[in-house]
């Protein structure tokens, strides 16, 4: 039996309209993994903030090592030894990785911060460019930033929320090499994940919670599958999607010749960009996070209509010129990766944020009131199930999960001829993201085009009619789904795919 590092005696917090915490209890011993497990708004995230410091909670306590504790800070729970990886990361934009990190630190020379940090990225293969700002990573590249620092701290309790939602399969590997020596080396870790395969694979007990209670706790996890851990999370199995057979009709968006310098010294160049998506066609597009998707989708959104060269068309309409407005009225949508801050603004409530994207399907005389905004709020949370307190809660107060399911669903629900999706489920439980993805289907049966972004190899390959691979700003050929698989997928990923620059260098295909 190995010593208890943390245990939680009925810890509570509620908020108003909601009970996140309710008579919780938790015990992690040292070296353990123990996953936090549960559906969107089941009280983890929260759990999660109390152990760190930064919510405290309205009844029960904490032992650190046997002995009562009430955290007041996140520094006083880092003077502990305890670290965190939030999933909406808490980094300042204008700062550079190493600036960032070293807020954290001790180490009087940010040399010696940078120095730590190539490291460090070196041991774990986790890519990171220390002098880069941090408004120009991508959210892959900031949630590396965000483990790093974690790391850094030599932490006894590592807190782990949504840790791998936007890695690579590579990455996610040498990631669980790092938290098992962790973990042989006596550091106790929490591990908040709604992908059941990685629990199974990595943690050594579980606890499930929701509607904020412990409703079930295993000690191993041995003899769990994937269906039984559902059961447990959601009270049952997610329903099977029905992908029928792609049925090309007409191309809904058109590109040609895309080039366009990068943004910024750290961003990546898109060269000689070509590609097309028909009606009732999804589209997967695969590529570790920096390789040009985000500077792709900021082109195809208008977000930088007149820069570089080559031709965008949407439903037979070219829109180089336009800008995101006019292109949503010709039917484009998008769902950015970034849900607060871009797809959201935090502190607007949810009948706000419905007029984003929503207001050209609004009369003009509505949009200035509050009625038809509050109406439209109140539709998205009932047809995806939103767990939040109506239209009139803040972004930021939703759960991270859920406020994911608010953003895609406010884009469905506009029935958009071509949609632009990056990580759709990033953060969602199973039993959620299985409705979202039946939703993206059941558009794309409905003779939309979809273009899906996405860092989840298995969810390109269950959605995807077609996929194609990004790589220093280049794109592959396109290959049917049916034909791919995750050995293929990650060559290309790498840049070697059939006639590519970096196949013929090395080599490794004709």
């Amino acid at each position: 039996m190995r010593a208890l590092r943390l245990e939680l005696q009925a810890i509570s917090k509620a908020y108003p309209g909601v009970r996140a915490n309710d008579g919780v209890c938790l015990k992690v011993a040292e070296g353990e993994i123990h996953a936090v497990l549960g559906e969107n708004g089941a009280g983890k995230s929260t759990l999660m903030k109390i152990i760190y410091g930064t919510v405290q909670p309205d009844a029960g306590r904490m032992l650190w090592h046997g002995e009562p504790v009430r955290l007041t800070s996140p520094e006083h729970a880092r003077r502990l030894g305890i670290s965190m990886v939030f999933q909406h990361f808490s980094l300042f934009e204008s700062l550079t990785v190493t600036e960032n990190v070293w807020l954290g630190l001790r180490e009087k020379s940010r040399d010696q911060v940078a120095m730590r940090i190539r490291a460090l990225a070196k041991t774990y293969g986790l890519d990171v460019e220390p002098e880069r700002p941090v408004y120009t990573l991508s959210v892959g590249e900031r949630q590396r930033v965000e483990i790093i620092r974690a790391l850094l701290s030599q932490p006894k309790l590592l807190i782990l929320d949504e840790p791998t939602s936007v890695l690579t399969p590579q990455a996610v590997a040498d990631l669980f090499a790092t938290l098992r020596q962790l973990a042989k080396d006596g550091c106790s870790i929490l591990y908040i994940s709604h992908k059941l395969d990685e629990i199974r694979t990595l943690c050594d007990a579980c606890t499930v919670l929701r509607a904020g209670k412990v409703t079930g706790e295993l000690k191993s996890l041995g003899n769990e599958s994937n269906a039984s851990l559902s059961k447990l999370m959601i009270g049952s199995e997610p329903p099977k999607l029905e992908h029928r057979p792609f049925e090309p009709g007409e191309v809904r968006l058109r590109v040609e010749d895309l080039t366009r310098e990068k943004p910024t010294e750290y961003g990546t160049t898109l060269a000689g960009i070509s590609f097309s998506v028909r009606s009732g066609e999804i589209l997967g597009l695969a590529g570790v996070s920096g390789n040009g998707q985000a500077e792709l989708l900021a082109a195809l959104a208008g977000e930088q209509p007149q820069r570089g060269r080559g031709t965008m068309t949407v439903n037979g309409v070219d829109v180089t010129r336009l800008g995101p407005a006019r292109r949503r009225k010709l039917g484009l949508h998008f769902v950015p990766e970034e849900r607060l801050g871009r797809a959201t603004v935090p502190s607007h409530s949810l009948a706000g944020n419905a007029l984003l994207t929503r207001k050209a399907s609004l009369p003009t005389s509505l949009l200035l009131q509050d009625k038809p905004l509050r109406a439209l709020a109140r539709h998205l949370i009932e047809r995806f199930s939103i767990k939040a307190s109506g239209p009139n809660a803040a972004a930021r107060s939703l759960s991270g999960g859920n406020l994911q399911k608010y953003v895609v669903g406010r884009e469905i629900d506009a029935a958009p001829r071509v949609l632009l999706m990056a990580q759709p489920t990033w953060g969602i439980d199973v039993g959620a993201a299985a409705q979202i993805r039946a939703e993206i289907l059941k558009l794309r049966d409905g003779g939309a085009a979809v273009l899906l972004v996405s860092e989840e190899l298995d969810e390109l390959l269950e959605l995807s009619d077609t996929l194609r691979v990004m790589a220093g700003g280049r794109l592959s050929p396109p290959i049917a789904a049916a034909n791919a698989s995750r050995t293929l997928i990650g060559e290309w990923m790498s840049g070697l795919w059939p006639g590519s620059f970096a196949a013929q260098t090395q080599g490794a295909l004709p």
